[in-house]
């Protein structure tokens, strides 16, 4: 299986850890059913026996084509048209002014050579006999060419120092434009940069937990900021010069025209030659940059995995595997982006083949028109100029279709992270009083994560005001589906979920996360002080209540312990406090935010049992007085419930309080005597081998 579909397997791999609940007969079912979506594949999946029958090789996303990206690229730049044109008005007064200055100064050299070779005319004799007396002495050429001149006894200073100064002002002044409109650019790019991150921010929030749920982090962090860096430098620096280098050749060639069409002629040719070097060599260039920047989320993605699950890799040993597989990325890489360079590379030296190519035919044409008098000195000398002038901008165009072709592959991968579903389409209708009792109700509620494969059917019970309900069962039964639906990270099939009567539907998501306090199995802290990371559970939290929080949690037990107390850093990774420690943080940051409803998944499955007895007593805090939902593997935590629900199959199929449910001998009871009954016979041998 390539790499490729690797990195698609791991996505989809957590995709089928939520998805497992569904009543799929294998893993390879789930996965059918993701890949039968079309945000993932266009064309059918067919299983890969290679794989055990999970996960084949799957076709990429075809890439969009270039114009359309490139146009909507461009179309970034729409609500900044007034600052663009005024961007263009600047390059096209440069280019004017660059433009006319050799033509001038070839009006100058013919000053010059008119004052040089009219010192030579006898006094007395006029151009006209001079030249004739030149073609009776058998120079004929020197003849022609002399009578285009305009001959002066001796060099006119004054007139060859006021055209020289205007050359030296045009390309002052055009240079100074040319500074104005790179300042000006800048600041446009800049703003619609800043704005692009702006919504891919606002994005990455509207996104639902499926789409997160079956993409590498790395590669959505590439998308996010690798990719929008490179479409900025794109829009900076391609934009600039393509519009600079289009107009100068425009103008160029207008200007070769009026010196000399059968020159102009001889120097068009080069541009069709060159459209098709470029067309030829940049349409492979653009494929190669789209792999070369889907290669470099891929290795970001790897890395993210490598440094998230370092521990795990040194503990089972595969640094060698986690070396060998960041290596044939790394290579996969290294391929792409190298085939890229060397193709988009070849641009410019073929280009500039074909300009000297033409430069050689004006040259000697050329001298010969000059000689044969057709063409006065200083225009040739203009028109060489122009030539080489005129295939410097072609050169320019070249080798900004190196970056044009890198950003716009780079926004293509934007732009379809920006074209992900987003969630359902919010209709608050209805609000909550700031307080609310937490009085949850089910009423017969299905949702799937995959079409066809049901996952919870017309499930229906109450949660009563101030009660602590556990939900118990099986790995797969759909106990997290449960409390995320409560949450809206998912939608229902079918069915309401109310709080305190008011359809969740009618409320905004975050008016009804508001009211919901979570405490999950992985205590996540950000970097910051441990006031802080207390604090992000309500900002507007004084310090009387953060130490409130605190104390009613344990918190402050081990915080008083610490060098630096309350501000003490926790770093990106929050290793430097114990497991135990930042889950009585988190269940602190919960207690800060006062919720009316409280939702514990797993929130002590890994820590130790003394730890867990500590956090037992921070939870029975924290649950007071509040409608509670928790979620747990270990019975013992949840003996004190006032419901316990036991799920099987995304069903209800037991609910009561412990006393009840281990009296029906039902799914309850099997489930507390497998945790139970193996720790009693333990206890039992052990006793008997003391007694021994």
């Amino acid at each position: 299986m390539s790499e490729q579909n690797q990195q698609k397997k791991r996505g989809w791999a957590a995709k089928a850890e939520d998805a497992k609940d569904a009543k799929a007969t294998s893993e390879a079912e789930v996965a059918t059913e993701l890949l039968d979506d079309e945000d993932f594949v266009e064309e059918e999946y067919v299983p890969s026996e290679a794989d055990g029958g999970m996960f084949g090789d799957v076709p990429a996303k075809k890439a969009k084509e270039f114009w359309p990206s490139a146009k909507r690229l461009m179309g970034l730049l729409k609500p900044e048209s007034v600052g663009v044109y005024i961007v263009i008005g600047l390059v096209i007064v440069s280019v004017v002014l660059n433009v006319i200055a050799p033509k001038v100064l070839g009006i100058a050299m013919d000053v010059i050579f008119g004052g040089v070779i009219g010192r030579q005319v006898p006094e007395g004799v006029s151009q006209e006999q001079f030249v004739e007396l030149m073609r009776q002495q058998g120079q004929g050429n020197f003849a022609d060419m002399v009578s285009k001149m305009e001959l002066t006894n001796g060099i006119d200073f004054p007139k060859l120092t006021f055209l020289i100064s205007i050359v030296l002002l045009m390309y002052f002044v055009a240079n100074i434009f040319l500074w104005a409109q790179g300042w000006l650019l800048n600041r446009i790019v800049m703003r619609v940069i800043k704005k692009l991150r702006n919504d891919v921010q606002a994005k990455l929030n509207r996104l639902p937990l499926n789409y997160f749920d079956t993409r590498q982090r790395g590669d959505i962090l590439s998308r996010v900021t690798n990719d929008v860096d490179n479409v900025q430098q794109g829009l900076q620096q391609a934009f600039s010069q393509l519009v600079s280098s289009v107009l100068t050749v425009l103008g160029i060639t207008v200007m070769m025209f009026i010196v000399s069409w059968e020159l102009a002629l001889i120097a068009l040719i080069a541009l069709p030659l060159s459209g098709i070097v470029a067309g030829v060599i940049g349409a492979r260039s653009q494929k190669l940059f789209a792999a070369q920047w889907k290669n470099t989320g891929a290795l970001n993605g790897q890395i993210e995995e490598s440094f998230s699950g370092h521990d795990l890799v040194k503990v089972f040993g595969r640094d060698a595997d986690m070396l060998e597989r960041f290596d044939e990325k790394n290579e996969e890489l290294y391929k792409a982006s190298f085939g890229a360079q060397f193709v988009s590379g070849v641009i410019f030296p073929a280009m500039n083949f074909v300009s000297y190519l033409s430069y050689v035919g004006i040259a000697v044409v050329g001298g010969l028109r000059v000689a044969s008098g057709s063409m006065s000195l200083g225009d040739a000398a203009a028109f060489i100029q122009y030539s080489r002038e005129f295939t410097q901008p072609l050169g320019q165009i070249a080798g900004m279709a190196n970056m044009l072709q890198s950003g716009v592959a780079s926004a293509e991968r934007v732009f379809e992270f920006l074209d992900a579903d987003e969630e359902v389409e919010e209709n608050a209708t209805r609000h909550l009083p700031s307080k609310t009792d937490g009085h949850v109700e089910f009423e017969h509620v299905s949702f799937s994560y995959v079409e066809d494969k049901p996952l919870i059917e017309d499930l229906s019970f109450a949660a009563e005001p101030g009660h602590t309900v556990a939900i118990v069962g099986p790995t797969g039964a759909g106990k997290t589906t449960l409390v995320n639906l409560v949450m809206r990270f998912y939608e229902l099939n079918a069915g309401r979920i109310t709080l305190d009567g008011v359809d969740i539907k009618d409320l905004s998501r975050a008016e009804l996360r508001s009211k919901v306090g979570m405490v999950l199995q992985d205590a996540w802290l950000f970097g910051g002080t441990i006031y802080d990371n207390i604090r992000y559970g309500n900002l507007d939290a004084t310090e009387e209540q953060i130490m409130e929080a605190a104390k009613a949690t344990y918190v402050d037990r081990f915080v008083r312990a610490l060098p630096d107390g309350y501000q003490t850093i926790i770093d990106e990774e929050g290793n430097n406090v114990s497991a135990g420690e930042k889950q009585l943080i988190t269940i602190a940051r919960a207690f800060v935010s006062d919720p009316s409803l409280l939702i514990l998944d797993e929130a002590t499955s890994s820590v130790d049992t003394r730890t867990e007895l500590l956090l037992q007593k921070a939870m029975a805090a924290l649950r007071t007085d509040r409608t509670s939902f928790v979620i747990a593997h270990r019975l013992s935590t949840i003996r004190d419930a006032d419901t316990i629900l036991v799920m099987e199959n995304g069903k209800i199929v037991e609910q009561g309080n412990h006393t009840r449910l281990l009296a029906l001998q039902g799914a309850y009871y099997r489930l507390y005597m497998s945790q139970f009954a193996g720790e009693e016979e333990t206890a039992v041998d052990d006793s008997t081998a003391v007694h021994s």
